[in-house]
C-alpha cells in the first residue's frame, strides 16, 4: 500500500551561527597541546595512539599530529582501532573501519596494528570484568585520541570521551559487552570506574581531547593528563562540549527526515540529543525536541552495514534494507545490551523516499498538511541547515537566528528525496 497525499513544498533556512570558536590549524594545536608530556616520552618506547570510528571532522590531523609528535619527541607510536564491537567486531573488520574515515598507514604515517584479545585488568564491585587491548596492555604508554561530547543513551559527569574510548573502546568485544551488560543506568558510573582502573596501571600518558562547535568544525584541542581522566578535569571539558552541541532549531516538529544515520555520524546511529529520542529501559526521555514521526533513507558507507540506532526511526524505503549487514548490526546491539534492544528494531519499510515520509506525515496526527511542521536534514551532526515547509518557513521568518537562504522546491522527485541545492 502506497500512502496518498500530496507533499508540502520545502525552503532551505539556515540557523545563524556568530562568534563559534573555531581552531584554524587542529594539526599545529594538537602537537601544541602535547608540550607538557615532552619530558615523559623515553627514547624507543612504543606509544599505542588510539583511533576510534566516529566521524570526527579533524581525526585524521590529530592523530596524525600525535603520531607525528611522538616520533620528534623520540617514540615510536602506532596506532590502534578503540572501538569496542564495531566493525563487526573483527581486527580486520575495525582497519575497514578507519580506512572509511581517512585513517591508513599512509596518511597518519604509522602503522595500524589491531587485535580482539583483551587483559582482565580487574573487577567492578558490582562483578563487571574490565578488558584492556592487549596490544595496548603490551605498549609502553598509550595516548588516548577522542571526541568529548554528550552521550547518547545516559547523562553524568563523565559521558563520551577521553574515558569511553579508554574503558569501552580499548575494551574492544569483550569489554564493551562486559561494561553494557549491567545495564545503560549503570553505564556511566561503570566506565568511569573502569578507567580509573586501568589509568591507575601506569601506561595510560593522557588523552588529547578534541571539543567541536555547532558546525562540526573543531573548536579546540586539549590535552587532559591521565589523573584528569573519569575525574573533574574531564567533566568541564564535557561542559564545554555540551554548550557547543549542535541542535535543531525547533522544539517541535511533526515529521524530521533525516538523509542519513550511521555509526560515523553518532554512536546510536543518530544522535538522540537531536532528536529528542532515547528509548533505552531504565533511562528518561528528552522533554525536548519532540519529533511525532521520523524517516530515515540511507545508511552512511562509513557505517561498513552495522545500522545500530535504525530503530529510533519510524519509516525507511526499501532500498535501505540493502544496505543493512544484520551481523554486524546485531553484534553492535548485542554488545551495547539494554541499548540495542528498541534501537534495533526494524522500521515500518516502503518503496521509495517518497512513500517513506508520506508514510511519516500519515502517522504524525496532523490532520491539515497545509500546517505540516517537517524539516529535512542530511544527517544528526548537521542540524543548522534544513528544508523546512511553509508552517516552519513562517516560524523562521520571524527568528532573527534563523536565515532563509534558498525558493521553494518539491521535497521529492520521481520518488526519491530531491537534490539540496537548486539546479
Amino acid at each position: 500500500m502506497r500512502p496518498a497525499g500530496t507533499l508540502p513544498q520545502v525552503t532551505p533556512i539556515r540557523r545563524i551561527l556568530t562568534d563559534l570558536p573555531v581552531s584554524t590549524d587542529p594539526y599545529a594545536d594538537a602537537r601544541t597541546a602535547l608540550e607538557p608530556l615532552r619530558d615523559r616520552i623515553h627514547p624507543g618506547a612504543r606509544i599505542a595512539v588510539t583511533a576510534g570510528s566516529r566521524g570526527i571532522h579533524d581525526l585524521v590531523p590529530v592523530v596524525k599530529a600525535a603520531v607525528d609528535w611522538l616520533r620528534d619527541a623520540g617514540a615510536e607510536p602506532f596506532v590502534t582501532p578503540a572501538m569496542g564491537s564495531h566493525g563487526g567486531a573483527t581486527a580486520d573488520g575495525q582497519r575497514e573501519m578507519l580506512e572509511g574515515l581517512g585513517i591508513t598507514p599512509q596518511t597518519i604515517g604509522a602503522a595500524i596494528e589491531a587485535t580482539m584479545e583483551t587483559v582482565v585488568i580487574g573487577t567492578l564491585p558490582d562483578g563487571t570484568e574490565v578488558h584492556h587491548d592487549a596490544l595496548a596492555a603490551k605498549a609502553d604508554g598509550v595516548l588516548l585520541v577522542n571526541r568529548i561530547k554528550p552521550h547518547t543513551d545516559f547523562h553524568g559527569p563523565i559521558e563520551s570521551g577521553i574515558a569511553k574510548i579508554l574503558a569501552i573502546g580499548l575494551g574492544n568485544h569483550r569489554g564493551a559487552a562486559s561494561l553494557h551488560a549491567g545495564g545503560i543506568p549503570a553505564l556511566g558510573a561503570n566506565i568511569e570506574a573502569a578507567a580509573r582502573m586501568i589509568v591507575a596501571q601506569g601506561k595510560i600518558i593522557g588523552g588529547l581531547a578534541i571539543l567541536e562547535n555547532s558546525r562540526e568544525q573543531t573548536a579546540s584541542v586539549e590535552f587532559l593528563e591521565a589523573d584528569g581522566i573519569a575525574e573533574a578535569a574531564e567533566n568541564a571539558l564535557l561542559q564545554r562540549a555540551s554548550s557547543l552541541l549542535g541542535r535543531l532549531p525547533f522544539d517541535q516538529l511533526d515529521v524530521l527526515v533525516v538523509d542519513e544515520l550511521g555509526k560515523d555520524k553518532s554512536g546510536a546511529g543518530m544522535d538522540t540529543n537531536v532528536i529528542g529520542r532515547c528509548w533505552v529501559h531504565g533511562i528518561p526521555e528528552f522533554e525536548s525536541p519532540s519529533i511525532a514521526a521520523i524517516s530515515v533513507h540511507s545508511l552512511s558507507p562509513a557505517s561498513h552495514g552495522n545500522a545500530s540506532g535504525l530503530g529510533l526511526a519510524d519509516v525507511i524505503p526499501a532500498r535501505l534494507l540493502e544496505q543493512i549487514d544484520l551481523h554486524a548490526s546485531y553484534v553492535n546491539a548485542l554488545t551495547s545490551g539494554a541499548g540495542g534492544a528498541r534501537r534495533s528494531r526494524l522500521p515500518m519499510v516502503m518503496e521509495d523516499d517518497e512513500a517513506a515520509v508520506l508514510a511519516a506525515v500519515t502517522m504524525c496526527g496532523r490532520r491539515h498538511w497545509s500546517e505540516l511542521r517537517l524539516a529535512r536534514i542530511r544527517d544528526t551532526l548537521s542540524p543548522n541547515e534544513l528544508l523546512v515547509t511553509p508552517a516552519l518557513l513562517s516560524e523562521a521568518a520571524e527568528r532573527f537566528d534563523l536565515e532563509i537562504t534558498g525558493t521553494a522546491r518539491d521535497l521529492t522527485s520521481a520518488g526519491q528525496l530531491g537534490p539540496w541545492s537548486e539546479k
